[in-house]
């Protein structure tokens, strides 16, 4: 489902999430800042773990149904 997925990659960056589920910089942020998509900062970068984002999906696809 999500092929644009890095499937070493423990933590994601913004674009690589953008990628994953075609959303604008925006919208991702957005999610992020509503506490629906967990994230975390080291420095100035941040990140979006992966079962983070997982979990999101999952969570959407259940409320779809």
């Amino acid at each position: 489902m999500i092929s644009t997925l890095p499937t070493t990659h423990r933590a994601l960056t913004v674009p690589e999430v953008m990628a994953a589920l075609h959303l604008s910089r925006f919208k991702v942020y957005d999610l992020i800042r509503t506490k629906q998509l967990p994230s975390f900062t080291v420095g100035r970068a941040r990140r979006v773990p992966a079962d983070a984002l997982q979990t999101f999906m999952q969570h959407q696809l259940e409320e779809a149904a």
